[in-house]
């Protein structure tokens, strides 16, 4: 499959979002990026245009259903997008599961997996129709780890590699890849004001993210759709030679684990 050349980059204004946005910026691309509020983009589209990239804004509350299919009325006037990076997300607050906002932990679900859902929904058969395309998921390791007071992200992430895992495994004879890109621990506006990174002094370099997001785009991890990378842990030149060999069923996936006795 042919490198990405219109990409669709969800909160993009600003953190890892951003940092995606500028480093997949590149002549003869076309990048469309959302967030909550057009102006927040500003920064974002101008670092992109410098780099050659052509750029469109839209505002969208992900949230929302009438909002992400109203993007996507406003994105798909101009024809089909050949990748989606589905970054927006919210944390949804620190609390046992019992204590937590019910609003807040569902408000969660909506942006961090409805939201993919539905623009899946609607940008995947355009990308089949026009011979593939790709989606990358930022992931994260609250996809496979439990975590007592952040069960609101937990459940999101893992619904939202299972949702990839499945579009995935039906994309495989259509031409769509899906990546799974857990970022480490990024210092974020968001990582910054969670309790359990309180007095943390070491972070993930979010250009460790980036160049993994690039060669996907680039077509150089097709190989490992359905799986899950790790920023700061995979080397990208071993992730590109086991794209090569291409990723067993087994790899990488959200699977049961058998008692160990």
């Amino acid at each position: 499959m042919r490198a990405s050349e219109r990409i669709l980059v969800t909160g993009a204004s600003r953190g890892i979002g951003r940092a995606l946005a500028e480093g997949l910026a590149a002549p003869g691309r076309k990048l469309v990026l959302v967030a909550r509020k057009v102006p927040d983009l500003t920064a974002a589209a101008g670092e992109c245009e410098a780099r050659g990239a052509r750029v469109c804004t839209v505002g969208a509350d992900l949230s929302k259903v009438r909002d992400v299919e109203a993007m996507l009325d406003v994105v798909l006037a101009d024809g089909p997008v050949d990748m989606v990076v589905n970054c927006a997300g919210v944390f949804g607050g620190e609390a046992l599961p019992w204590e937590a906002d019910p609003q807040e932990w569902w408000r969660t679900q909506q942006v961090n997996v409805r939201a993919p859902f539905l623009i899946q929904r609607r940008a995947v058969p355009a990308m089949i129709e026009a011979g593939g395309g790709r989606i990358l998921d930022i992931s994260s390791g609250a996809a496979v780890k439990d975590n007592a007071e952040a069960s609101g992200y937990c459940v999101s992430k893992t619904a939202l590699m299972r949702l990839g895992g499945c579009l995935a495994e039906a994309g495989r004879e259509r031409g769509i890849a899906v990546l799974e890109l857990a970022p480490g621990v990024v210092r974020t506006d968001m990582t910054a004001g969670m309790a359990m990174h309180a007095g943390r002094t070491e972070w993930t370099d979010v250009a460790l993210s980036v160049e993994i997001a690039a060669a996907f785009a680039d077509g150089l991890l097709d190989g490992l759709s359905g799986c899950q990378v790790r920023a700061g842990t995979d080397d990208l030149a071993d992730l590109v030679e086991l794209s090569r060999r291409g990723a067993g069923s087994n790899e990488r996936r959200l699977r049961r684990t058998e008692f160990s006795g």
